[in-house]
Parts: C-alpha cells; sequence; structure tokens
C-alpha cells in the first residue's frame, strides 16, 4: 500500500518521497481514507507511530483543494497540542506540505511575546498550530476567531487530559463550526478521551493501530538495581557509550541537578524541563538534534511528541509513577522500526513500585544487580568506547557586535576566571546574542550576556553554578549575591541575556 493508493494527491506524495517518506505507517493507512474523505476521525496510535503526518497529509490535501483565501483573524484550519516543542515538531513536518501548496501557517503559544503571534493572524493565515492557553489569551483579546476553520485537530488529547487542558479545549473547540471536520488523535483512549469523542466529533471512525498496553517490539527493557550513591556513576558510563540517550528524572530539580552532575564528569548533556524559557528549551533542543548534546536530561514534559532521530537508549533515572508515563518516556526509543534499550533504575526502596509498574505496562524486564559502573552488563546495553569530554558541554558567547548585538565580550575563559577570583569585570553590562555550544573546553565562556560590574574588589556568590559574566551597574566594594540566576546589588538590577546555559544549571527562573 502506498500514499497514492491511499488516496494521497501526487504532489504531497512527491514532497514525502522527497524525505525519504515512501511506506505508511499503520496509523496512516488505516486513517487516510476516512480523513481524506472528510470524516471525522478518532485515532489512536503510540507515539512515534506516525499520527502527525496522518492528520497533516489530509488537513493539507482539503485545504488546498477548497482553495479559498486566508482571512484576517480568521484560521481556516486549527491544530491543538499540549507542549511547545509538540507544536514546533508538527510546524516543521507540516512547513514543506504547506509551501507545496501555497498554504500560510503560524505557530501559537506562550513563553514568547505575542507581538508577532498578532500581526501574522491580522493579516490572516490558514493554518494555525497551537497550545490552548496562549491561543485562548489571543481569542479574548479579540486577534484570533475560529468561526471560519474548516479543519480542527487535537494531538495527545490524552496528554492534555494529564496536564488539565480539557477545560480550555472544550471551549476552544466550542469556538469551531460543528459542520467542520475534526480529527483526534491520542496514545490511548480512556474516558477524558470519550468526554471529548461524545462532544465534538460527529459519527467519528475509530482506528487503532497497535495495542495500548504492549511496549514497541523493538524495544528492549531492562531494570539496574543498584544503590543510590551509584546512580551518577553507573549513568555517567551508560550516557559516554555512542549515540543519543535521553535520561528521564521526575522533577525540575532533579533534571538541572543531572544535568550539571553529567556535564562536570565529562558527557555533554542538556536539560529539558518547564523552568527554562521557551528561548533556552529551544536552545537545549537544537544542542541535542545537531549532536553538541549527547544526552538530554528531562522531565515528562519530552516524553510526549518530542522526535529526536537516533535515540538508542532511554533511562528512566527516577522511575515514573504511573505507566502510561512509562510507556511514553520509552517511546523516545525504538521510533520508525529502529531498535532500541530501555533501562530503570531501581534502588532498594523502590523495588516494589517498578514491579507494579512494569506489570501494567505489560512488560517482562530483565532485572540485573549492579554494584558500580564496573558491572559488564552495562557494556552490553550500551555498547562501545566511552567518550568523556573535559567539561561536558558549554556555551560560547558571540563575537562583541555581531549581528548588531551586545556590547563588549570578554570572550576567553582565562579573562572570566580572573574577573572571578578578583570579584570584578569590566565593562557595562548589556545583553547579549545567542549562545552557541562547544564541548572543546571544561568552563562555559558566556551565557548570552557580555558585560558586568565596575566594581572595585566586590565579593561574587554563587548558588548551583549560576551563569557566567553578566551584571549592572556595581557600585565600588559593593557585596553581590547571587542565587537563582538573578543579581541585586546597591545600584539597580543586573542585565541578563540568553536565558540559562545549558552549561550552567544554576537554580531557579
Amino acid at each position: 500500500m502506498t500514499f497514492a493508493d491511499l488516496g494521497v494527491p501526487s504532489s504531497l506524495v512527491q514532497i514525502l518521497e522527497q524525505q525519504g517518506i515512501t511506506t505508511p505507517t499503520p496509523i496512516q493507512t488505516a486513517t487516510l481514507p476516512d480523513s481524506l474523505a472528510g470524516r471525522d476521525v478518532l485515532g489512536r496510535g503510540r507515539t512515534g507511530s506516525g499520527k502527525t503526518y496522518a492528520f497533516l497529509l489530509p488537513l493539507v490535501a482539503r485545504l488546498d483543494a477548497s482553495k479559498l483565501p486566508a482571512m484576517p483573524r480568521k484560521p481556516r484550519a486549527l491544530i491543538l497540542a499540549p507542549t511547545r516543542e509538540l507544536v514546533g515538531q508538527i510546524e516543521a513536518s507540516l512547513k514543506p506540505l504547506a509551501d507545496a501548496t501555497g498554504l500560510t501557517t503560524r505557530t501559537v503559544f506562550g513563553g514568547v511575546g505575542q507581538n508577532p503571534q498578532v500581526t501574522a493572524l491580522k493579516k490572516g493565515v490558514d493554518i494555525v498550530i497551537a497550545c490552548p492557553g496562549r491561543l485562548e489569551d489571543l481569542m479574548g483579546q479579540g486577534y484570533a476567531d475560529l468561526s471560519a476553520v474548516e479543519i480542527t485537530v487535537l494531538d495527545e488529547a490524552d496528554h492534555m487530559a494529564d496536564l488539565g487542558f480539557l477545560p480550555g479545549v472544550r471551549r476552544i473547540m466550542d469556538k469551531t463550526p460543528r459542520t467542520g471536520q475534526r480529527m483526534l488523535f491520542s496514545a490511548t483512549l480512556d474516558k477524558a478521551i470519550d468526554v471529548l469523542v461524545k462532544r465534538f466529533l460527529t459519527d467519528a471512525v475509530t482506528h487503532e493501530a497497535d495495542s495500548a498496553q504492549s511496549p514497541v517490539a523493538t524495544m528492549k527493557h531492562h531494570v539496574l538495581h543498584l544503590s543510590r550513591e551509584q546512580r551518577v556513576p553507573v549513568l555517567v558510563d551508560l550516557t559516554s557509550a555512542p549515540g543519543r540517550t535521553v535520561v528521564f528524572t521526575r522533577t525540575k530539580y532533579g533534571a538541572k541537578a543531572l544535568a550539571r552532575q553529567l556535564n562536570k564528569n565529562g558527557v555533554p548533556s542538556v536539560e529539558l524541563h518547564g523552568n527554562l524559557s521557551q528561548n533556552a528549551r529551544t536552545r537545549n533542543m537544537e544542542a541535542f538534534h545537531a549532536g553538541h548534546a549527547t544526552t538530554l536530561v528531562a522531565t515528562d514534559i519530552a516524553a510526549r511528541g518530542i522526535h529526536v532521530d537516533d535515540v538508542s537508549l532511554v533511562v528512566h533515572a527516577d522511575p515514573p509513577v504511573e505507566h502510561k508515563a512509562y510507556l511514553h518516556r520509552s517511546g523516545r526509543t525504538a521510533r520508525a522500526g529502529n531498535e532500541g534499550t530501555v533501562i530503570t533504575l531501581m534502588t532498594d526502596e523502590q523495588q516494589r513500585d517498578v514491579r507494579d509498574l512494569t506489570r501494567q505496562a505489560g512488560i517482562k524486564p530483565v532485572t540485573t544487580k549492579v554494584d558500580g559502573p564496573s558491572h559488564p552488563v552495562l557494556v552490553q546495553l550500551a555498547p562501545g568506547e566511552r567518550t568523556l569530554v573535559p567539561g561536558g558541554l558549554t556555551v560560547e558567547a558571540p563575537a562583541a557586535g555581531a549581528n548588531g548585538g551586545g556590547g563588549r565580550s570578554t570572550g576567553a575563559n582565562a579573562q572570566r576566571k580572573r574577573a572571578r577570583k578578583s570579584g570584578q569585570t569590566n565593562g557595562r553590562s548589556r545583553r547579549g546574542n545567542p549562545t552557541s555550544y562547544t564541548t572543546e573546553t571544561g568552563q562555559p565562556s558566556g551565557s548570552g550576556s557580555s558585560g558586568s560590574s565596575n566594581g572595585g574588589g566586590g565579593q561574587r556568590r554563587r548558588s548551583g553554578g549560576g551563569q557566567s559574566s553578566q551584571g549592572g551597574q556595581g557600585g565600588n566594594g559593593g557585596n553581590r549575591r547571587r542565587s537563582g540566576g538573578r543579581s541585586s546589588q546597591g545600584r539597580g538590577q543586573s542585565s541578563q541575556g540568553g536565558g540559562h546555559s545549558a552549561a550552567s544549571f544554576s537554580r531557579g527562573r
């Protein structure tokens, strides 16, 4: 069965072929005939099963066929997703299809300024890809009117429910025409999803492409039983093996602290969690995609819908609370038919929880008692020569004045070290340019902010690693205290640029 056999227009089939996509996945094969015909569709498939193209192809094909113009403030299609990262991923998949058909798109989510989003909506866009919160804000301000929406898609519906977004989703979907087509895709179907189906889908056809419980067949599941003090040494060994690794923690602070520890031990790592600004999230994901960072340390924010090619290993540093989270986390590997390994670290006090978790997830992992990083099973699970980079992943500030940006950059690590030792740095604080990554040195060489204080011999105290070289208009001999990424002193507040450095892992914000 080909995409053309399923009814996908030839122009879109060509775009898929240019990206090496020639064979439909089971969820695409099941849903495309109905969705291309304009029917309401309820599709269930695990993350990585190809749900994104299952709704993008019919959406683009039907909008292109109707040939209606985009109207100010009135999008023709709406895609709702639970996280900013998933919105960005959908946009990346949509862009070549939209470009080929002349359709315009706009992402809408919080954490960034709304002005570019408002400008685009006023001008008129065909397709809006949005998180519910920011979209509701813009609707309330009169910038978004959903009365002309022809197609509505709700992606990762069960995750919307888990995050408490359903009231907002219902309010948004109530504003879309009942006569429009609606598609709902989810990794699981439960009572919360049934409420949406009964309220918003008309004569919907349901397709379940795989088992809701059983894991991907190409995953290998292991549990490593170890002492708490061996967790970090074992993680360093596993993550220093060749290939990309995603490590999951239960809390935001845990992700930040673990990423800092891995970098300190020579594993280039970035963090992903809810405390990061949108710019920091984007920067860290780009570093992971590009291979500058080999390990992503994340909370469950990354367990859904984040596609990174060739993740060979997923490690649950903290076992998740419930089995659905385990399956979604584990779905970061073994994508698109590739093999993958999933490892859960288990301490003595976690044995009962992990046993219950794996039973509910429908898996039978291999459990091994591990006494440290020298245990031979680690090389079996993560084969290859271990590589450690002194300092892990660090950031490099742009040259002074680059792209019309910030002020004077001290640049070299040695200068920053000397400045930290003497308690003073030269230059006036100004906002710098976006940072770039390097793994060639053990110290941060900037975090997007180039200046700091004129103060003479002032004391600087740092908490949790901090961010490098930034400040305000300090007084002579002023006492500066830094906690949580902000500095304050006698004369004003510091200017800081670029958000959190992936190498710094300072607390707060």
